[in-house]
């Protein structure tokens, strides 16, 4: 039995959100459960979902290891099945195996580094399941494999989305994002062209800096005129949203429409070309609109990483997860603004800064500072 220390999120009955550390003791690891030290663990957009999701962090009220919280009445409503439940943070992390259980699978992991996505990984110590583990190469360190799930398999499938739905090219928003920089290396490597949409000339030059050939800024005066040159060079016919709420997604689509009925015979119904949005994030929580410019033969889903790589099946998971694997350090090279302990990321400073999301400014948690 270990002593840990991890971090939980609560929503109140009456609105009231809590976000404390708590001791708890782990038992020791049986069959194919292996203890992992945790070592590394970032903070990813879907996290703060979790972790704080729309409450007021600006007006909590802070103590040690503690934040108290008001959650607007609209999200309590909508979240009424959270109500009273004491959940667990942290998607993902990596750190070292210090005990097994006697399974062959969990035993052959004594000693090593590894990589998990287990949840509940902003904690001193977490109990997985060995085979579900990925085993980091020699050179690698915890830091570097802690991000080896969630924005790594996320990018490769959009990539594996746009050739099983038989398109050619991509849009991206949010594109500077440390997913967004993966994305466009990926798309280097495999030759399939990308279309980036950014906010500000600052991440224009980052991307350009990578080598992205088509980046366009939402700010500039021009971005409309730029996004249909973009969508015609690449000839994208498929978008994955960070957003979610705002206009966005429909002027995508309406540029995509435009591109395919260039030069085409008018028809109340627009193309026949079809186009295909969707949404994976939720930056902006507010509605999505979209202003129907843009025909009928369109589309807008939801994508989530789980079900999908469920959809694939094992041997398409696992294909993926090697690419991950050997390009750690370089296509899935993750950098980090600051490491936090897990003190210090209840702290009034550090809550503030991260759940900014600000791009260029991923923190990571050390649990063992």
């Amino acid at each position: 039995m270990v002593a840990n220390r991890h971090l939980v999120s609560t929503l109140e009955s009456d609105g009231r959100l809590i976000v404390e550390l708590r001791d708890e003791d782990l038992p020791d690891p049986t069959g194919h459960q292996v203890l992992v030290r945790v070592e590394a663990a970032p903070i990813n957009p879907s996290d703060l979902g979790l972790l704080f999701g729309p409450a007021d962090i600006a007006g909590a009220e802070f103590s040690p290891g503690r934040i108290v919280a008001k959650m607007p009445e609209g999200a309590v409503r909508a979240m009424h099945a959270r109500l009273g439940q004491t959940l667990p943070v942290g998607n993902e992390g990596a750190g070292t195996v210090i005990a097994a259980g006697d399974a062959p699978e969990a035993q052959a992991l004594l000693g090593k580094l590894v990589a998990v996505i287990p949840g509940a990984m902003y904690a001193q110590y977490r109990l997985v399941d060995a085979r579900a583990a990925l085993v980091l190469p020699d050179a690698a360190t915890a830091e570097q494999g802690a991000g080896a799930f969630v924005n790594p398999l996320t990018a490769l499938s959009f990539v594996e989305v746009m050739r099983r739905e038989g398109h050619s090219s991509l849009v991206h928003t949010a594109a500077a994002s440390n997913l967004g920089q993966m994305l466009v290396r990926i798309c280097q490597a495999d030759g399939v062209p990308l279309v980036n949409i950014v906010r500000s000339p600052a991440q224009v030059a980052l991307l350009k800096g990578i080598g992205a050939e088509h980046v366009v800024d939402t700010s500039s005066a021009t971005f409309h005129d730029d996004l249909v040159a973009a969508i015609e060079a690449t000839r994208a016919t498929l978008g994955f949203d960070a957003i979610g709420g705002g206009k966005l997604v429909g002027q995508i689509l309406g540029a995509m429409e435009q591109v395919a009925s260039k030069g085409a015979a008018f028809s109340r119904y627009g193309s026949d070309t079809f186009k295909k949005m969707y949404t994976y994030g939720m930056l902006d929580t507010g509605p999505t609109v979209l202003n129907r410019t843009f025909g009928f033969a369109w589309s807008l889903s939801g994508f989530l990483l789980t079900p999908f790589l469920a959809e694939i099946g094992a041997e398409g998971a696992e294909r993926l997860r090697q690419r991950v694997r050997d390009e750690l350090t370089t296509t899935f090279a993750s950098r980090y603004k600051a490491r936090i302990s897990l003190e210090q990321a209840l702290s009034r400073e550090a809550a503030l800064a991260y759940n900014a999301r600000a791009t260029g400014e991923k923190y990571l948690i050390v649990p063992h500072g």
